[in-house]
């Protein structure tokens, strides 16, 4: 029977201690790594049935962006004659200019025309070591895909979505205590279990609330709702995006799935 999802296999360069340039490095310029690892890329999707081998290669050196390049077109010549996709995840950038470790590597208009899809990250502007603020704010969504399309057609991007939200302790202080993650669904159980209006944030376009928990500490959560989530489907709609990319499945967000079938055909990749 045919199954409603294809797989996308994700290859990273992610270790126990987080993203490394080092390892990125090596991927980058070592042709007996990079034959090994597409030939073994390649066994795997046959074996188990990926469609697409997307690649999530963060907080590379900076210098390496033409080396990242080189290697998507490799990838891409051996991927196609064995009739995979390849696609990457880029870090949300509003011009080709922007500089900083996450940013520099990443070039939109080579990926855009080299890859058969991109995934932008535009989710973490609220993060677990930053202070509280809207996870994907619609503003700065907004200025990352209005760049997005300066460097490659509109069919080419899925936007990147967050299923969870964060709750910090207050007062925030800069390298303290991390957000902790939590699902839509737990957030408004949070609100619900300690009596506190949820409140909405028109220029975000997000919702918040505070509350105080057992030992006196005051918090602030913000997440996602389904108010924050049409906003952005009216944006894929509007700007023409191929579609959503969710980070990441297992958090409870019932409200989502039901507005993206009210909303969307769902097509299954071949």
């Amino acid at each position: 029977q045919d199954s409603t999802a294809s797989l996308m296999m994700v290859v990273t360069n992610l270790t126990d201690d987080g993203f490394s340039a080092e390892l990125g490095r090596t991927v980058l310029t070592d042709e007996n790594v990079q034959n090994t690892m597409l030939n073994n890329i390649i066994s795997t999707a046959q074996q188990i049935g990926y469609k697409d081998i997307h690649f999530d290669f963060e907080f590379l050196p900076p210098e390496m962006a033409e080396d990242y390049n080189n290697f998507l077109r490799k990838a891409k010549q051996r991927l196609r004659q064995e009739g995979l996709l390849i696609s990457t995840a880029l870090a949300p950038k509003t011009s080709a200019e922007q500089e900083g470790a996450w940013y520099e590597a990443h070039d939109y208009g080579a990926h855009g025309e080299i890859v058969d899809f991109v995934v932008l990250m535009t989710y973490e502007w609220g993060y677990s070591g930053g202070p509280p603020m809207a996870v994907s704010p619609i503003g700065p969504v907004r200025e990352v895909v209005e760049y997005a399309l300066t460097e490659m057609p509109a069919e080419k991007i899925f936007l990147g979505q967050n299923l969870y939200g964060y709750d910090w302790t207050l007062p925030y202080v800069e390298g303290g205590e991390f957000a902790k993650a939590i699902s839509p669904q737990q957030a408004i159980q949070l609100a619900r279990e300690n009596n506190v209006a949820i409140e909405y944030d028109e220029e975000a376009q997000a919702p918040f609330f505070f509350y105080q928990d057992g030992e006196g500490k005051r918090h602030e959560v913000w997440f996602e709702d389904a108010r924050s989530i049409q906003r952005k489907f009216d944006l894929v709609k509007e700007l023409g995006l191929k579609g959503v990319s969710y980070w990441k499945l297992g958090l409870s967000f019932p409200q989502n799935w039901t507005l993206i079938e009210g909303q969307f055909n769902v097509e299954k990749l071949e």
